[in-house]
């Protein structure tokens, strides 16, 4: 059994009388330990996946399991415990609260799961550690460089030990050198065994995971299995095999 499954999803929004379909008639699996990317164009109906695996938002038609449990039609407070115990969520703004340190931050999907002072301290500078931010642990968000705030928010996905994370454009909003730092600490969470989902318009970004799902007009359009085509090997540039955009 996958780790998430989608059968037959559908997104459907009336806008004047018009239906728009924002996702159609979508299947799809995502294995656990997989590091994957969901690439499409801006409409095409990649964020409103995400919103729909991570629990964000439910679907018109069709079934999702995850971890084992059908959510399709779960109410919002079993929805609101599913994402703060099975999923982790990176943002392309940050979403740091800035009247809070970095520590604090970090703790805070804890705060709201009820675990214990001690237990929040211990876990997320363990968080702190993975990310390299031990050092920043007492900053605010406004002391830190993009790249470290980025890396504030993934240690906050880190920290309930999620069974899978969605990234959202989490390099959109960083300088080039910064975003490749961070798409390298995704490779890594990768390698470690992560279910990581990353979302993105950028082929380039895309091309660092080894399956990439290419999203259009609400179908997915392409699969894209790296390790199978024998292209994420040392020394063979990935973004060559990139999907067009």
């Amino acid at each position: 059994m996958a780790l998430v499954e989608l059968r037959n999803v559908s997104k459907i929004y009336h806008l004047g009388g018009e239906e728009i379909r924002a996702l159609d008639n979508v299947s799809l699996d995502i294995e656990e330990g997989e590091f994957i990317s969901i690439i499409g164009p801006s409409g095409s109906g990649k964020s409103t996946l995400m919103h729909i695996l991570g629990c964000l938002d439910s679907p018109t038609h069709g079934t999702i399991r995850l971890d084992g449990t059908m959510i399709q039609s779960a109410g919002p407070r079993q929805l609101a415990a599913i994402r703060n115990r099975k999923i982790g969520f990176v943002f392309q703004f940050f979403n740091l609260l800035p009247k809070l340190n970095v520590l604090q931050n970090v703790e805070l999907p804890m705060v709201y799961s009820g675990v214990s002072g001690r237990e929040r301290l211990r876990r997320a500078m363990t968080a702190l550690e993975q990310v390299d931010l031990v050092n920043r642990a007492r900053h605010r968000p406004s002391q830190l460089s993009g790249g470290q705030q980025q890396r504030v928010a993934i240690a906050r996905a880190l920290v309930n030990n999620p069974r899978i994370i969605f990234a959202d454009e989490p390099t959109g909003n960083l300088d080039t050198h910064t975003g490749e730092a961070i798409l390298d600490l995704f490779r890594q969470l990768g390698e470690a065994g992560r279910t990581i989902v990353l979302v993105t318009h950028d082929p380039e970004i895309a091309a660092v995971t080894p399956r990439r799902i290419e999203i259009r007009d609400g179908r997915i359009a392409e699969k894209v299995d790296v390790t199978l085509a024998g292209l994420n090997r040392p020394g063979r540039p990935a973004a060559a095999a990139a999907p067009s955009a």
